[in-house]
C-alpha cells in the first residue's frame, strides 16, 4: 500500500531518535535527555536543544506529557548571595535562526506530579505546543541520575 508523502514524511519525523518537526517544519528539538527520577515523590526534569531553523521567531507556550500531570518550563537563577530558586517561566522566544537550550541551572522542563518513576534505560513522550498551534513530539531517554548531559 503506498502512503501520502504527507503520512510519510510525518512518520519519518517521529521515528528520528533526537530531532523532531513542529508543524511549521522549522523547529527541531535535539538531544534531549531526563536523569531517573527518585520515585514519584519528588519532579522530574528533562532537557534539550530547540532550534529555529525559519526565519520569524517561533514561541514555546507549554508541554504535554502522560508522565506528568504538571510538565512547565521554569527557570533556575542564583542570586547575588549564591541562592539558588526555581520559577515557572513565561513563554520562550526561540528567534529566527536561533536556539533556546533547556539545560541543568537554567531552562528546562519541570516534571510535577509523576504519574511513574523515571527509570534509567526507559523513555518518555514529551509534546511541545507553540504559539501558532504547530506541536513537536520526542521521546526522551532517561539517563543515570547523576547524568550531566545526553552523552552521558
Amino acid at each position: 500500500m503506498k502512503l501520502p508523502v504527507a503520512f510519510s514524511a510525518v512518520t519519518f519525523a517521529f521515528s528520528l531518535p533526537a530531532t523532531v518537526f513542529a508543524g511549521s517544519s522549522e523547529i527541531t528539538v535535539e538531544d534531549a535527555w531526563a536523569r531517573a527520577s527518585i520515585g514519584i515523590s519528588r519532579p522530574g526534569a528533562a532537557y534539550m536543544t530547540i532550534r529555529n531553523t525559519g526565519d520569524e521567531a517561533v514561541i514555546l507556550t507549554g508541554l504535554s506529557t502522560e508522565l506528568a500531570l504538571m510538565p512547565d518550563i521554569h527557570r533556575s537563577t542564583t542570586n547575588e548571595q549564591g541562592v539558588t530558586s526555581m520559577s515557572p517561566a513565561d513563554d520562550i522566544e526561540i528567534p529566527g535562526g536561533g536556539a533556546v537550550v533547556l539545560e541543568p541551572g537554567g531552562l528546562h522542563a519541570m516534571l510535577m506530579q509523576l504519574q511513574r518513576p523515571m527509570k534509567e534505560g526507559g523513555s518518555f513522550d514529551l509534546t511541545l505546543e507553540f504559539s501558532d498551534g504547530g506541536k513537536a513530539q520526542v521521546e526522551v531517554p532517561i539517563l543515570d541520575i547523576a547524568a550531566r548531559g545526553p552523552e552521558d
